[in-house]
């Protein structure tokens, strides 16, 4: 601790916690009574992962606003069953140059108690340890972000 502050590492990750702060949440959504709001907290980094769903089987996500859809590894696609290959065959680009996909539309995705049915997704050969939460995603909700916090409030 540090006078008015203190670090804490859970799991790998670590969080300054400052008397008077917002609350934190590491790698889970808060729980809230408003089925159609998510929020998710930061970590040191600035990024915002969760654990969610796809098609009701677990997996970790990363928000990513920069992506166009929910952008997922053929290993992920394999391991929660999903039949990518009957899906559309496209080019994709990336941070790392063009790579072969396949879009397909997921039957739902779940953070917190938030479910979207029928997304666009991406799957491609490149190994992510997470799922990219894209904007085929997001889009579907309002964003605000206050300060460590990420706030989703469904659209529609």
């Amino acid at each position: 601790t540090q006078g008015d502050s203190a670090v804490l590492e859970i799991a790998g990750q670590r969080q300054t916690l400052r008397i008077g702060g917002s609350p934190v949440s590491v790698g889970k959504p808060i729980n809230t009574a408003n089925s159609n709001r998510i929020v998710l907290s930061a970590d040191s980094q600035g990024h915002f992962f969760s654990q969610g769903l796809v098609n009701a089987r677990p997996v970790q996500f990363l928000v990513d606003t920069g992506a166009t859809t929910i952008g997922m590894s053929v290993s992920d696609a394999d391991r929660i069953g999903l039949q990518y290959k009957q899906g559309q065959a496209v080019q994709v680009a990336t941070a790392n140059g063009v790579v072969p996909g396949w879009r397909v539309r997921l039957s739902s995705v779940r953070l917190s108690d938030v479910e979207v049915r029928d997304i666009e997704a991406v799957i491609t050969p490149i190994s992510m340890p997470f799922v990219l939460l894209g904007n085929s995603y997001l889009t579907r909700f309002q964003m605000t972000r206050n300060n460590e916090q990420l706030v989703l409030e469904k659209r529609y």
